[in-house]
C-alpha cells in the first residue's frame, strides 16, 4: 500500500470512529458507552487500558523504546443537552443530546494519533488520557482526586479544542493564559413585598437588584487593572412578584471570567462589597453565594513552545499562529495546574457549512477535514515531547 493510500485508510477509520461516537452522545459521568467505545478500539491497538477513574474516565498506555520520559494527550468525552438539528446522516440517536462542542471529533484525533504511533512507533510511553465531565467543570478534578498522576507519570501533558471561526487545519498555541477561570455567583435579596399601589410600606428588592445589576458593571472599569482582562456577567433576574404585587424576594445570578486568581478574588470582594451595600442603603438584606467553577487554562511556557514547534513541522509554519486568550473555560486548567501542560486550539473553519458554525449551537459540525491536521499535530508533539529532558 502506497504512503497515500495508507493514510487514506487512516482517515476512513477515523472518520468512521468520530460518526460512531457522534450518535452516541452521553452527557457528564453517563459516557459509559463512548469510554467503552474507545476502549475497545485502543485495546485492538496494543495499549493497557485502565478504566473508570474518576468516574467514567480512563487512560490507555504503550510505552516503546527504552526512554523512561511519558507525555499525555488528553480528550474530553462528554456531550450536551441539547436537541442536535445538523442535518448530518450520522446525527444524534439520543433525543435531547448531542456532540455540540466536538469532543467525538477530539477523541477520534487522538484515537487516530494513538493507532499512528502504535504503528510508528517512539520512544517513551503515552498516556491517553479521556475525562469524562468537562462541560460542567467536574471531569478533570474527579481523576485528579482518584490518582491520576500518582498512577499514571505524566512529565508534560497536551491536549487540543477545535475553534470554529479560525481556518480549518491551522492550529493557535498561547503561552501563558489560554481560557478564562468561570466563577458563578448568586444574590438573594430579601425585603418586604406588598401592594403595587403602596411602594412607600414596602422594601422593594426588585429596585435592590436594578440597582446592583448597574453597580456591578463597574467593577471591571473601575476595579481591575487594565492591563488584566476580567468580566462579570448578571445572566438572570427573578422575583416572586406579580403585576400588582411588589415581590418580597428577588434573585440575580451570573458569572464571572479572569485568568488569574489575584483576579477572581478581587471579583468576588467587590460583587460581595457592592451587593451588601446597596442592599443596606435600601434597608434589604442580602445573602451572595459565589462558586469556583473552572480554573483558568494556563499553558506552560516550555510546552507552549513544544507545541508551536511541533505544529509548524507538522503542519507548515503558515498554518501556526499565536492564540489570543479566550474568555470561555475549560476543565483542562485543572489538570495544569498539576503537571506542565498546553492546550492548543485547532481551527475548524470559518464557512458556517464549512465548520463554522459556534459551539454549543443545535447545528454545530465538526468539521472532519480537520481530522487529519489534528493527528498529524498529535505524533508529533508527542515524539517532540518525548524528546526533551
Amino acid at each position: 500500500m502506497t504512503e497515500a493510500a495508507h493514510r487514506a485508510d487512516l482517515l476512513a477509520r477515523v472518520r468512521g470512529w468520530r460518526h460512531d461516537l457522534h450518535r452516541i452522545p452521553e452527557t457528564a459521568f453517563a459516557e459509559h458507552e463512548t469510554a467503552a467505545y474507545a476502549a475497545r478500539v485502543l485495546t485492538d491497538l496494543g495499549y493497557a487500558v485502565t478504566a473508570g477513574i474518576g468516574g467514567t474516565g480512563l487512560v490507555a498506555s504503550l510505552t516503546r523504546g527504552t526512554s523512561s520520559r511519558s507525555v499525555g494527550l488528553r480528550s474530553d468525552l462528554d456531550a450536551l443537552p441539547i436537541t442536535e438539528e445538523s442535518g448530518v446522516p450520522y446525527a444524534s440517536t439520543r433525543p435531547g443530546v448531542m456532540h455540540a462542542c466536538g469532543h467525538d471529533g477530539h477523541l477520534a484525533m487522538l484515537l487516530g494519533a494513538a493507532a499512528l504511533l502504535a504503528e510508528e512507533g517512539f520512544d517513551g510511553t503515552l498516556h491517553a488520557i479521556l475525562q469524562p465531565a468537562e462541560e460542567p467543570g467536574r471531569g478533570a478534578l474527579a481523576m485528579v482526586d482518584d490518582g491520576l498522576f500518582e498512577r499514571f507519570g505524566v512529565d508534560r501533558l497536551f491536549g487540543i479544542h477545535n475553534i470554529p471561526g479560525l481556518p480549518a487545519g491551522h492550529l493557535h498555541v498561547a503561552a501563558g493564559p489560554a481560557m478564562a477561570s468561570e466563577d458563578d455567583f448568586t444574590i438573594a435579596i430579601a425585603g418586604r413585598g406588598g401592594h403595587a399601589s403602596a411602594p412607600h410600606l414596602v422594601v422593594d428588592p426588585l429596585v435592590v437588584a436594578a440597582e446592583i445589576v448597574l453597580a456591578l458593571q463597574s467593577v471591571v472599569a473601575r476595579n481591575v487593572d487594565p492591563f488584566h482582562t476580567a468580566v462579570v456577567s448578571c445572566t438572570d433576574l427573578t422575583t416572586d412578584g406579580a403585576r400588582n404585587a411588589i415581590p418580597t424576594h428577588a434573585t440575580i445570578t451570573g458569572d464571572t471570567r479572569s485568568f488569574d486568581p489575584a483576579t477572581q478574588a478581587l471579583l468576588e470582594q467587590r460583587i460581595r462589597e457592592v451587593s451588601h451595600g446597596v442592599a443596606e442603603a435600601h434597608g434589604a438584606r442580602v445573602e451572595v453565594s459565589y462558586t469556583h467553577e473552572f480554573a483558568p487554562t494556563v499553558n506552560d511556557p516550555a510546552c507552549a513552545r513544544i507545541a508551536t514547534d511541533a505544529a509548524a513541522r507538522a503542519l507548515g509554519e503558515d498554518r501556526v499562529a499565536a492564540a489570543r486568550p479566550i474568555m470561555a473555560s475549560e476543565d483542562f486548567g485543572i489538570l495544569a495546574d498539576h503537571v506542565p501542560a498546553c492546550l492548543a486550539f485547532l481551527g475548524n473553519g470559518v464557512a458556517p457549512d464549512l465548520g463554522g458554525v459556534p459551539l454549543h449551537s443545535h447545528d454545530y459540525v465538526f468539521y472532519d477535514d480537520v481530522l487529519g491536521p489534528g493527528i498529524d499535530f498529535y505524533c508529533e508533539v508527542v515524539r517532540a515531547g518525548l524528546a526533551v529532558d
